[in-house]
């Protein structure tokens, strides 16, 4: 099973496979077939430690997230293959998850990862009546990454502009505050 070498985008993946897939650390490398030391010790290299409380916030969302009422529709890549109710109001999160799982799924179809990205967008701009998208800003840290996650960046960074483009309106939220970018 292909999964990111970076401990940065390691992270971030393994967080989505949790909270969307695994109850637990065990149970994810036990299905994945994957060496659980070799993540522990991965993640270590960013001085990130898994433990169960890790867990237990990934539990607490999905507790959270059933709590509401409203539909959910999980689509973990492929988002043009979605199919909406009519008028639907639709809360597209996490564009930087979305991203991630394309760039890093086991049969990467032809194409640019962007492109097929903004095209499922677009497709579910047809179908919905009102489309919130949620990404996120992981470009002025000041850090040096390894090229796995600068390759990530650039192409979620991609995406994020062309969302801009195509969006009525912008907002970026700093610290709880909206800064409206554009109206």
């Amino acid at each position: 099973h292909m999964i990111p070498k970076d401990p940065v985008m390691l992270l971030s993946y393994l967080n989505l496979k949790l909270r969307d897939y695994y109850g637990s650390l065990d149970a994810l490398c036990e299905d994945l077939e994957l060496n659980k030391e070799e993540i522990l010790e991965t993640m270590g290299r960013i001085d990130y430690r898994y433990d169960e409380e890790s867990n237990r916030r990934i539990q607490r969302h999905r507790r959270m997230r059933a709590e509401k009422n409203f539909t959910t529709i999980e689509c973990y890549r492929d988002l043009e293959t979605v199919e909406l109710p009519e008028g639907a109001d639709v809360l597209l999160e996490c564009m930087s998850n979305l991203t991630a799982n394309e760039m890093f799924r086991q049969d990467p179809p032809e194409g640019d990862v962007a492109d097929r990205i903004i095209q499922g967008v677009e497709r579910l701009r047809r179908q919905a009546r009102n489309l919130v998208i949620v990404s996120n800003e992981i470009f002025s840290d000041g850090c040096e990454y390894a090229s796995e996650t600068r390759e990530y960046q650039r192409v979620l960074g991609t995406v994020n502009c062309r969302l801009a483009q195509m969006a009525e309106q912008v907002t970026e939220v700093v610290y709880g505050i909206p800064l409206e970018v554009k109206r």
